[in-house]
């Protein structure tokens, strides 16, 4: 299936954004000074193989451990159609 560079361009926008909005979104909501203030964290949005999709402009360092946690969320949920998983686990 050949893409069309004008909606992968839309969906890339798309993606980036609603990572980014994750980002704002914890960042409102944290009450660890590290998010809040320091903004010490990362957003991303993995499909359901666990290959990045898109990734906010945090902090991407984090973004080497998120592929592990993605893949052990995965293969701990049964998932039916459209089903998602949200991950936020430090560990």
């Amino acid at each position: 299936m050949k893409a069309n560079p004008i909606e992968l361009e839309i969906f890339k926008n798309r993606f980036s954004s609603v990572a980014e909005q994750m980002g704002k979104t914890l960042m409102r909501t944290a009450y660890s000074p590290n998010i809040k203030e320091r903004r010490d964290f990362s957003c991303a949005i993995f499909d359901r193989t666990g290959g990045i999709v898109a990734q906010a402009s945090h902090i991407p360092v984090h973004l080497g451990s998120m592929p592990m946690s993605v893949m052990a969320a995965i293969s701990s949920v049964d998932f039916d159609e459209g089903d998602m998983v949200i991950l936020n686990d430090p560990f």
